[in-house]
């Protein structure tokens, strides 16, 4: 898969705004890694900024909606994995600001 396409994909996925902090997944740097293959199976490899996260399935479903809008999307499966562990570290510079984090 080539930059292009990651970066289209990752576009969809800033639409996906976590409840908790507004601020879109991606710019959190929860999005670790974002796949499509040929047939249009995309997998999303990310984290949470918690594993108590209680908004968890809801971000789990919002980005399966935001996927499934796109018409190269047939399926979607979302892994979350929790190694390496987020921090603020991860965070885009615009993230940062938004949230007041230094």
């Amino acid at each position: 898969m080539d930059q292009e396409t990651k970066d289209y994909l990752l576009g969809a996925l800033e639409n996906v705004i976590d409840p908790e902090l507004g601020v879109d997944i991606v710019n959190l740097g929860l999005v670790y890694d974002v796949e499509l293959s040929e047939d249009g199976f995309c997998v999303v490899t990310m984290t949470l900024t918690s594993m108590g996260c209680p908004m968890g399935p809801q971000i789990v479903q919002m980005v399966k909606t935001s996927l499934y809008e796109l018409p190269e999307v047939e399926e979607v499966d979302v892994k979350i994995v929790w190694q390496p562990v987020w921090s603020k570290d991860h965070m885009s510079r615009y993230a940062k600001m938004a949230l007041g984090v230094r």
